[in-house]
């Protein structure tokens, strides 16, 4: 029998940094790296290892991976975040492409500030976002 998908329920809601957070400082640290499991082509991440059930990522030069971090950066500056703070860093942060482009980056290490990020579908994106 084959082993059905279990999907993470991800919360998507914008909520408050913790008081004492300069969001400024945040920004300067936080660092888009990417991960092989949401590309389908090589990039500064290593050789794609897509997951089956992740959405790809179209990011894969070193340019656009500089052009991740700057979104990241704009989004944290902007309080497009949410879901839990791991150490200094939210779990999830938000950029609006336009009308119908919307990635999220997901925290993959809390201690560097490093995200990975992938697009979302329309009924995925956050309210307010």
């Amino acid at each position: 029998m084959k082993r059905p998908l279990h999907k993470r329920i991800i919360s998507r809601r914008l909520r408050k940094e913790p008081s004492g957070i300069d969001l400024r400082a945040l920004a300067k640290k936080v660092r888009y790296v990417g991960s092989r499991e949401h590309k389908d082509r090589p990039s500064p991440a290593g050789q794609p290892r897509p997951r089956a059930d992740a959405s790809i990522c179209p990011m894969t030069s070193e340019r656009d991976f500089e052009t991740a971090t700057v979104w990241l950066r704009s989004a944290l500056l902007s309080k497009r975040f949410g879901g839990a703070w791991e150490g200094d860093f939210p779990r999830y942060v938000w950029y609006r492409v336009s009308a119908s482009e919307v990635y999220e980056a997901r925290l993959i290490n809390r201690s560097a500030g490093e995200y990975k990020g992938y697009p979302l579908e329309l009924d995925q994106i956050p309210r307010g976002v």
